[in-house]
């Protein structure tokens, strides 16, 4: 089963609908004991990060994701948050990964990023299996994560950003999989498939 962290900038209706196009069985939740029933957590993320943060830290669910042993997938903002900080109203993050997240700099494109990009996988890993760089994905994004050693795969806007992240049992997404398609079914169940086989996230 899989927990659906219930807060305020969770995009919970778009990730419940794709996994029940996939035919998973899931909760959403915002209570740490229901979650640690679960065995992956998904961490949906649409807003901005000051505001997020604040309100994960209400619900004591800040403390209870960044000690969590299961696996659990980050997307778009989800995935910033697991970060150290962000430039988003000048807020300390999750700091699971290192880094700091910036903003796109709006005098060389358009910001946010918004549309159908591609990625550049760096290494092989069971989360992008079938996925290759000629594939497009939805993002839509005005600040950025940087690369660095937990970097799986890049993507080009105005620079290159970390498109796909991963450290211990923590994975993160960029992109919307929820709103990209087959290729974003196909990720979704590409983590399904990590649970149930009880595969580490670095495996």
């Amino acid at each position: 089963m899989i927990g659906i962290i219930k807060y305020q900038a969770g995009n919970l209706a778009s990730v419940s609908n794709a996994l029940e196009r996939l035919g998973a069985n899931f909760i959403i939740s915002d209570n740490p004991d229901e979650l640690e029933k679960a065995d992956g957590i998904i961490f949906p993320g649409v807003g901005h990060a000051a505001a997020a943060m604040d309100d994960l830290r209400s619900r004591d669910l800040d403390i209870w994701l960044k000690n969590t042993k299961k696996p659990v997938l980050g997307i778009c903002l989800g995935m910033q948050l697991l970060f150290e900080s962000s430039e988003e109203g000048n807020s300390n993050t999750l700091g699971v990964i290192p880094g700091r997240l910036k903003k796109f700099d709006a005098t060389k494109a358009k910001v946010p990023h918004m549309g159908w990009n591609q990625f550049e996988p760096l290494t092989n890993h069971k989360l992008i299996t079938g996925i290759n760089n000629k594939q497009f994905l939805y993002y839509v994004h005005g600040y950025y994560a940087p690369t660095n050693d937990y970097t799986l795969a890049t993507c080009k806007y105005i620079k290159d950003f970390a498109a796909i992240v991963a450290k211990d049992n923590f994975l993160g997404v960029q992109f919307h999989p929820e709103k990209s398609g087959q290729v974003g079914s196909l990720l979704l169940q590409n983590f399904l498939d990590m649970v149930k086989e009880g595969k580490t996230v670095n495996s």
